[in-house]
């Protein structure tokens, strides 16, 4: 896909590229408006991105390739076991897409870390079930820095699905062999998966998950995150259910 000259533009006045050594330049990214909620603090952070480079890569270059640098690959997933998940009859699982600013920093830009603490919650008052943290499904599989690119179009009125598509990519790429490959290695038993998109459990099904159902997850409304939360009900096929 052809990246705009409006998108080239946008993305471009945000980066600065800084020297690093003769061969290799940082490209930083930012400033991307970030507000941020833990418990009673509260605070709006200014978030910045980089990534090393080849030093004759251009802006245009570096935004041009995004697209085809596998960018999200650079991480390992990993797995959160709780209870007799090899033997119980019933067991929960949360298939969980990496989120740095959401999972970490506690970004109110999104609800991915509610949805990671209260999956654990909701697993260990189950008493079993997994959460599958995958590393790499950052920004729905373009990957951290790309990331950082789309919020500063989202900042410009795009919604998280039209800025991927204006900056090369699908709506989302991510996939999930690798988890439901361990889960087999883990259980051989039905699962319950942990969403409220039942597009996603037919997928994942059809890829060979065990699951006989799905709970949902929905809350961690706010403000910030509002626009965010419809464009997944109107676009990606979440479903709005309290759990």
């Amino acid at each position: 896909m052809t990246i705009t000259t409006k998108v080239m533009d946008i993305v471009k006045d945000k980066m600065i590229i800084v020297q690093h050594s003769k061969t290799e330049n940082i490209c930083l990214v930012g400033p991307v408006k970030l507000p941020v909620k833990q418990g009673d603090f509260s605070a709006i952070f200014q978030w910045y991105n980089w990534l090393k480079m080849d030093a004759s890569l251009s802006k245009e270059e570096i935004i041009d390739g995004l697209a085809s640098a596998n960018l999200a690959f650079s991480q390992q997933s990993s797995v959160l076991v709780y209870g007799d998940f090899t033997h119980a009859d019933d067991a929960l699982i949360r298939m969980h897409s990496i989120c740095h600013t959401g999972d970490i920093f506690g970004s109110q830009r999104c609800d991915c870390g509610y949805q990671l603490h209260e999956s654990m919650k909701m697993i260990v008052e189950h008493g079993c079930g997994a959460i599958f943290y995958l590393a790499d499904h950052e920004g729905r599989g373009i990957g951290l820095f790309s990331k950082s690119l789309a919020y500063l179009l989202q900042e410009e009125g795009l919604d998280t699905v039209e800025a991927n598509h204006a900056l090369g990519f699908s709506d989302d790429t991510r996939s999930y062999e690798e988890a439901i490959t361990v889960l087999g290695a883990l259980r051989s038993k039905p699962v319950t998966l942990i969403t409220n998109n039942p597009k996603k459990l037919a997928a994942l099904q059809a890829h060979g998950l065990a699951a006989e159902g799905h709970v949902p997850l929905w809350g961690g409304l706010t403000e910030t995150n509002s626009f965010y939360l419809n464009t997944k009900v109107e676009k990606s096929g979440h479903i709005r259910e309290e759990k």
